[in-house]
């Protein structure tokens, strides 16, 4: 048998200890904050449409001193999409909302949709990592957060609240029909409020939800929607590459945590992998913070082969 020395043993603990602190460092010195903007083309419309653009939003997790991400927010209104959608968990601290709507600054001025996540509701709370990979861990709440004044800033200013509702609207000439649920993640998802088929005069039917578990995607696909949007996994947070995301945090599997994919035969789905981290985590690893620009785009009679595995072409353009 070999004999290791003392000496080379020390070595490689340390060796190992100082590769952990810099990848710990990394995650929440420099990915945390490396913010980038993901374009996706989505083949959802009718034959014959004009495209849609649509800026997809989630999981700000917003600090009101995070000024960093609060100027990333405000340039994202440079790109002039025709609808803004946000699937929620904007707050991480009771003093947040100005930070939020400060941030949103011209986005707030163009038609847009909304669902409420946990951490708009209740502030997050330290909990043991690895309760992450245990699907019926007991939740802990934290103290309350002023949700209904988020509300009344982005309703005073136009966004239109599907939580639990069927909305009809027209953007940039396109007639949509729109609903959303509360947050299955919380289990105050109530989806016999909007079931049914969506108006049949519409263009477009969109599902909003923030965590995309597959009871609330089911019955979405089922009433026949074209596209879902969501949020809630961060897209895994830490990927390891190679392996990728180590958990979905809900009940989708691994491959759809984060950008398109297709649910069931006819829905699409998209997932944002957020902006923000809860401040009791504040990492990212090999999935960096992001907001979503999905170009929607009239569905071929019969599509050309994919371009990814789920069939669809997506790019990346960070923006500084």
């Amino acid at each position: 048998m070999p004999v290791i020395s003392t000496s080379a043993v020390r070595r490689t603990a340390l060796g190992a200890t100082g590769a952990a602190v810099a990848g710990i460092g990394y995650a929440s010195l420099i990915e945390r904050n490396a913010f980038v903007l993901r374009e996706a083309t989505m083949p959802v419309l009718p034959p014959g449409s004009s495209s849609l653009r649509v800026l997809h939003i989630s999981d700000l997790h917003m600090m009101p001193g995070q000024k960093l991400k609060q100027q990333w927010l405000r340039e994202l209104d440079r790109l002039e999409p025709d609808l803004v959608v946000n699937t929620g968990d904007n707050l991480s601290h009771q003093k947040s909302v100005p930070a939020v709507v400060q941030a949103l600054g011209g986005l707030l001025s163009r038609p847009g949709l909304f669902v409420f996540g946990s951490n708009d509701y209740f502030a997050p709370v330290p909990k043991n990592p690895m309760k992450y990979f245990k699907k019926d861990h007991r939740r802990v709440y934290g103290a309350p957060l002023p949700w209904k004044d988020l509300r009344a800033a982005f309703t005073e200013r136009g966004w239109l609240d599907l939580t639990h509702v069927r909305r009809d609207l027209e953007v940039a000439g396109v007639r949509i029909a729109t609903a959303g649920v509360d947050d299955p993640h919380l289990q105050r998802d109530r989806y016999d409020t909007v079931a049914g088929a969506p108006n049949p005069l519409a263009e477009l039917r969109i599902g909003l939800t923030h965590s995309p578990e597959p009871r609330v995607l089911d019955r979405f696909a089922a009433d026949g929607y074209d596209l879902v949007l969501a949020g809630h996994t961060h897209g895994g947070q830490l990927v390891l590459p190679g392996y990728g995301a180590l958990v979905t945090n809900c009940g989708i599997d691994k491959s759809r945590v984060k950008g398109p994919s297709k649910w069931g035969e006819h829905t699409q789905l998209h997932v944002s992998a957020g902006i923000g981290t809860s401040p009791w985590a504040p990492y990212r690893f090999c999935c960096r913070p992001e907001a979503t620009l999905l170009t929607l785009v009239a569905a071929p009679p019969k599509r050309p082969a994919a371009e990814n595995n789920h069939g669809f072409s997506t790019s990346e353009t960070v923006a500084r």
